[in-house]
């Protein structure tokens, strides 16, 4: 007799993005991307308890996003899509950002909260009028702990598809466990990918092995999609326009790999499923880290376009937690 293992008992079916292991791991792949003057200037913006490290932080939204007070930012992980994968992929930003916001939103409105961040450190800095003991403000480091987990957020192509709650609603089996596309997308398939078992974790304090593996691939452009094709947009100064590009190229897997190849009856770790979802798993993950490491690298480099001008436009869902 097969038996089939609830996920409740291997993975908690949430509404994340990768894990909260992955999101560390990608914070901690973007480190490695960002100049000493990048890291200086965040070290100054997040709370002590982080130790200036994005990876350690890159993981809290979601934590933050299931409490009373963060409630209102759960939606902000994902932009639902009103399209049909496989058949048809789109994203429309009008159309599919929620009034209360989604991840393109989000990505645009911290964006800016941080750009104001920054230029309060470096006036600071200048004047040397730091606090001793920290002097991290909480509209601050949210908002780079926002950022940080939503450009990996909305590289995970079922963030950026409506069907089926993003696949949280489709029932399926992977290595004998019941559970949802979503969570097999989340973690099961870069645990597979990484040859650890489903219950294990990876690092939350340091870059795990693979993942430092997916950094030297970076370097070494060993990726079926060159480097230079993810950064092709990532100035901080047209965030929706960026947001909105990365969210269409995830939502794209969809029908072309993430439904289209999916057979809801099949295991789909035996079926070949999950061996061809694992390079576009690390594929996305790369993308993430990389484009994280730029996007703050540009915020704080201090030549990016329009640096300095009034925040406008209609990006839905703002919220400010307090003053600068």
């Amino acid at each position: 007799m097969k038996y089939i293992l609830s996920s409740s008992i291997v993975l908690a079916a949430t509404a994340a993005a990768w894990n909260t292991d992955v999101h560390n791991q990608i914070g901690f792949m973007a480190e490695t991307f960002l100049t000493p003057h990048t890291t200086s200037i965040l070290g100054h913006i997040l709370e002590p308890q982080y130790n200036g490290s994005i990876g350690r932080a890159a993981a809290w939204a979601d934590g933050y996003a299931h409490t009373d007070e963060g409630r209102f930012s759960y939606q902000w992980h994902w932009i639902d899509s009103h399209d049909h994968p496989p058949q048809d992929c789109h994203v429309n930003y009008v159309q599919d950002c929620a009034s209360g916001g989604c991840v393109v939103s989000a990505i645009a409105n911290q964006t800016g909260i941080l750009r104001e961040c920054v230029e309060d450190v470096k006036a600071r800095a200048r004047t040397g009028s730091f606090m001793a003991g920290g002097d991290a403000n909480l509209t601050c480091s949210y908002a780079l702990k926002w950022v940080s987990h939503f450009l990996g957020d909305i590289a995970q192509p079922l963030h950026a598809s409506g069907k089926a709650a993003g696949g949280n609603f489709v029932k399926v089996t992977f290595g004998n466990i019941s559970t949802e596309l979503h969570a097999v997308w989340d973690g099961y398939i870069p645990y597979f990918a990484a040859s650890i078992p489903p219950h294990h974790r990876f690092s939350n304090t340091t870059l795990a092995p693979f993942f430092a593996g997916l950094v030297s691939r970076i370097r070494k452009d060993q990726f079926y999609e060159a480097p230079y094709m993810w950064t092709a947009c990532t100035d901080p100064a047209t965030p929706v326009e960026c947001a909105l590009r990365w969210a269409s190229e995830s939502n794209r897997l969809d029908c072309e790999y993430v439904y289209g190849r999916l057979d809801e009856k099949a295991d789909l770790k035996e079926d070949g499923y999950a061996v061809g979802a694992v390079p576009i798993v690390e594929l996305q993950i790369a993308k993430a880290a990389l484009r994280l490491g730029m996007w703050l690298n540009n915020l704080v480099g201090g030549d990016v376009q329009g640096e300095g001008e009034a925040w406008s436009g209609t990006i839905k869902g703002q919220v400010v937690l307090g003053e600068l």
